[in-house]
């Protein structure tokens, strides 16, 4: 496209931009009534939002939140001399800039002070700097100076809202800065200030009068003119359109790096990046095809790039809008701009160009209504306090049309110079500028309490991918939109899998113990109050009882309930089950017998091994099958063989079905088989290096999946498990005592037990120091990292190794590994899980199924060796918490798991 046809082209899509919004003003130029002059005599009223920016003021007097800075390099001859009588010129001809603001009674009031002959305009020259080069030195002097323009702020009361500084790197090299506060001043305002100072800079310069007319009204008057504007019946149903548009409209919540200050901060920063020139056309292109705005496609793609980051479909984004739809206020410089807040609400999916028109028919209705000022809308609607965020909209767009705050000099080469007070007026602003090189160029500005840069910047390339793909197929679903890069979606893929390849298990679990009872079969296996079982004592109680359950007709896939206390027969009981080719099913005896009826029943028990001490337990609880009382039929089961029993059962048989709390919901039986269990003690040594040396605690009831963790831990390894009473377990006294006494290496505890033996710590308890702790594992529930510092203020962070694991019962226990570090213990935000196992992936998707950026939350979905058969009996949940993978080989399935995380 020529250069021509790239201008004709701007030049239609400015028209554009006019008609519509002309359009959307409700009323031609012609048919407006006059503003007239207000009464000079009379308190001076302040605009809705020039109270509101005197409000701020006087809130945070020091704050640079609302100030608007600009800078302009000038290389060549400048007349100084001329520069200065144009800045005074300026300030006599708008009284805006020689205004101040005071309270007159209960109501601030503008005050404006009279013109003078001169203006303050300083001239302050680089002395050099003898220790660096006189060009770098002088660069980094103005760039100094220039930053501290920015943020210095203004007192309204005492002082013009308006100030300009010239810096002289050289006799033809300067600097001019100027910083207005927002009570005085607007985008269109710059505008006026690069006409009317360039004008009167060329006359002044060429000893010439001022040449621009006399203003016919001031701000003042356009103040007065909008308060009468703004009341009466047309207002009320301005109103009545904003209440019913912004009902129930729920703050924006990005995912952010950090946790979200109490009180927000207006310190910002910002991230540029330039679309195409091949992007910028597709986007006029389709605004022109579908009779909008580039500003709508680019409001649609931010409103879908925000719904992408947060799960919402509903985004209020907030925009400016210039006020000055009457033609006596072009030239005026002053605040003139409204707030709207443009809400894109969707439950279907619809295509691009279908939400494009939407958004123009919310920009349209937001235009017919937009007489109401946001601050009076604030007023009015009275949104829930919150000092962290900006009432009504956290994310805002900004579009600046072509010469918005330029500078032409006649006879000098002026250009911008970077000037930024660094705020952030939002939580996220996208702000675009229509380039003269017919290019959009865009800026993300952010609240730095909020996010890291790196964060920022991969959200500014993830707008353009989604810009292109929807520009490019726009009837495509916002769900079917790309925001990954080429590439990312590799990196993602490769983020949720540690490399490893997936080791074959080809045995069950009573095998592998059954080969550490062959390699040392006086070993101490098991121990229990007082007493001790040895690896080969263990193994014959076993074989005696899963001989007895195979004479009662229990094989493969049998379930067999396990009622029992935690003592020393409960090992033996469980590995007679896995030897008879059964699974067990856990019945804690101190759960309630409604529950243990329930559990029996959903998972068609038939034989239950217990103690004639629960067998009124299991009546109560509905049971009809048959009972083996280890205590009232130990002769029976004394004269059973106890060798091993033939190997019935393959490593795709039922191991356990252990069952879920109910807590949302009735409880469900998660059916595991021998490979979860074997494939979980492998990739654990990967991690661990346990061996037969390590002693381990069996902390949980055998009815919580981690005791899964604990004894095949301990017993798979030819290690000894201290199997903890329940007596003990609920006294920390006496849990510390056993710990120190079984010289126990390998702790498995949820963070609430874990507290007892931190209290110890932290009180100076000489018992921790001779602990033989090698691992903490924790798992469970969540972990407050911050809560462990009085145990590693004692002990460290090596010995023992504090491990925080995520888990889920559905994918074997433990899905993560992560060691706690130094840092975690200062963070104030987050609770890193870590990486998967090694023959396990975990990728994060969004509500639709698909991959989400780094930084940005979606449910983990576990995939690998350790995801479970499914919930027993119950087909339908399974087919949709159990889903097929569709990253991973044919008949692969991802556990859904419903909790969130991000990467």
């Amino acid at each position: 496209m020529s250069a021509e046809n790239n201008e004709r082209s701007a030049a239609v899509d400015v028209l554009r931009e006019r008609l519509l919004r002309r359009r959307l003003s409700g009323a031609s130029r012609g048919d407006r009534p006059g503003i007239e002059p207000v009464d000079r005599e009379a308190p001076l009223r302040l605009s809705h939002g020039q109270q509101q920016m005197w409000f701020l003021n006087r809130l945070e007097p020091g704050s640079a939140e609302y100030l608007v800075p600009f800078a302009f390099r000038i290389r060549g001859d400048l007349d100084v001399a001329a520069l200065r009588r144009a800045w005074t010129a300026l300030t006599a001809r708008h009284e805006i800039l020689r205004t101040r603001y005071a309270l007159d009674g209960t109501e601030p009031v503008q005050i404006i002070d009279d013109a003078v002959d001169a203006v303050e305009l300083p001239l302050t020259e680089h002395a050099g700097d003898a220790a660096s080069p006189t060009a770098s030195g002088a660069e980094r002097w103005a760039a100094e100076l220039v930053a501290q323009e920015a943020v210095t702020s203004f007192d309204v009361e005492q002082q013009w809202p308006a100030r300009a500084r010239l810096l002289r790197l050289a006799p033809d090299d300067h600097i001019l800065t100027t910083v207005f506060h927002h009570i005085a001043f607007d985008a269109w305002s710059s505008r006026v200030l690069g006409t009317e100072l360039a004008a009167l800079y060329e006359a002044f310069r060429d000893r010439r009068p001022s040449p621009l007319d006399e203003l016919p009204i001031q701000y003042a008057d356009y103040a007065g003119w909008l308060r009468s504007e703004t009341s009466g019946k047309a207002m009320e149903g301005h109103l009545d359109y904003w209440r019913s548009q912004l009902a129930d409209a729920a703050p924006v919540g990005l995912p952010a790096d950090r946790p979200r200050p109490a009180f927000r901060s207006h310190d910002g920063a910002e991230v540029s990046f330039t679309l195409s020139s091949q992007l910028t056309a597709a986007v006029r292109d389709i605004a022109r095809r579908h009779d909008t705005t580039p500003f709508v496609v680019l409001l649609s793609a931010f409103q879908a790039l925000v719904a992408r980051y947060t799960g919402q479909r509903d985004v209020p984004v907030g925009t400016t809008v210039s006020g000055r739809t009457h033609p006596q206020l072009q030239a005026l410089i002053g605040y003139g701009i409204n707030s709207l807040v443009l809400r894109g609400r969707w439950q279907d999916d619809p295509g691009f160009a279908e939400f494009l028109a939407r958004a123009r028919t919310t920009l349209i209705d937001a235009y017919d209504h937009q007489a109401v000022p946001f601050a009076q809308l604030v007023d009015e609607l009275r949104p829930e306090r919150d000092m962290s965020r900006t009432p009504l909209y956290q994310v805002a767009l900004t579009m600046h049309q072509r010469g918005d705050g330029g500078l032409a000099l006649p006879g000098l080469d002026v250009e911008t110079y970077p000037m930024t007070s660094r705020i952030a007026k939002c939580d996220l602003e996208l702000q675009v500028n229509d380039a003269a090189d017919d290019r959009f160029e865009g800026q993300l500005v952010y609240a730095t309490a909020l996010f890291e840069r790196d964060t920022v910047e991969r959200m500014a390339r993830h707008f353009v991918r989604l810009l292109e793909s929807a520009v490019a197929a726009p009837e495509r679903p916002l769900s079917r939109l790309d925001i990954l890069e080429e590439g990312e979606r590799e990196s993602l893929l490769g983020a949720g899998v540690s490399g490893a390849p997936a080791v074959t298990v080809s045995r069950c679990v009573q095998e592998v113990f059954e080969e550490r009872v062959a390699a040392a079969p006086d070993a101490v296996a098991v121990v229990a109050g007082g007493q001790e079982l040895t690896y080969a004592e263990v193994n014959r109680r076993a074989n005696r009882l899963a001989h007895h359950l195979r004479s009662m007709g229990v094989g493969p896939e049998s379930m067999v309930g396990l009622c029992l206390e935690r003592d020393a027969e409960l090992i033996p009981a469980l590995l007679g089950v896995l030897k008879s080719g059964a699974a067990y099913v856990p019945l804690d005896p101190a759960n309630p017998a409604e529950r243990i009826g329930y559990v029996l029943a959903d998972a068609g028990v038939e034989v239950t091994v217990s103690t004639t001490g629960f067998e009124g337990l299991l009546a109560e609880g509905g049971f009809g099958g048959e009972v083996v009382a280890l205590d009232r039929d130990a002769a029976v089961l004394e004269g059973r063989y106890a060798e091993n029993p033939e190997v019935v059962s393959g490593p795709d048989n039922a191991v356990y079905v252990i069952y879920t709390s109910g807590s949302t919901g009735r409880p469900k039986g998660v059916t595991l088989t021998h490979a979860n269990v074997v494939r979980l003690m492998r990739t654990a040594q990967e991690h661990y290096s346990f061996d037969a040396t390590d002693v381990w605690s069996l902390f949980h009831s055998f009815a919580f999946d981690v005791s899964v963790f604990e004894m095949w831990g301990a017993l798979l390894n030819g290690g000894r498990l201290v199997v903890v009473g329940q007596d003990v377990a609920r006294s920390p006294e006496d849990f510390l005592d056993l710990l120190v006494e079984q010289r126990v290496t390998v702790l498995s505890q949820t963070p609430t037990a874990f507290r007892g033996l931190v209290a110890a710590a932290r009180d100076g308890d000489p018992r921790i120091d001779r602990l033989a702790l090698r691992h903490v594992v924790f798992a469970g529930e969540k972990l407050e990292f911050r809560d462990l510092r009085p145990w590693t203020d004692r002990l460290g962070l090596d010995t023992p190794a504090l491990v925080n694991m995520y888990g889920i019962t559905e994918t074997t226990v433990h899905t993560t590994f992560y060691r706690v570090t130094e840092d975690d213990l200062e963070a104030v935000a987050g609770n890193p899980v870590g990486e998967p196992l090694s023959d396990l992936r975990v990728h994060l998707l969004d509500d639709m199924g698909r991959l989400v950026p780094i930084g940005v939350p979606g449910e983990i979905h576990v995939g690998g060796p350790g995801v479970a058969r499914g919930y027993r009996g119950r087909p339908g949940l399974t087919a949709e918490r159990f889903v097929p993978d569709p990253f991973g080989p044919a008949g692969a399935r991802l556990y859904r798991s419903g909790d969130l995380a991000r990467r």
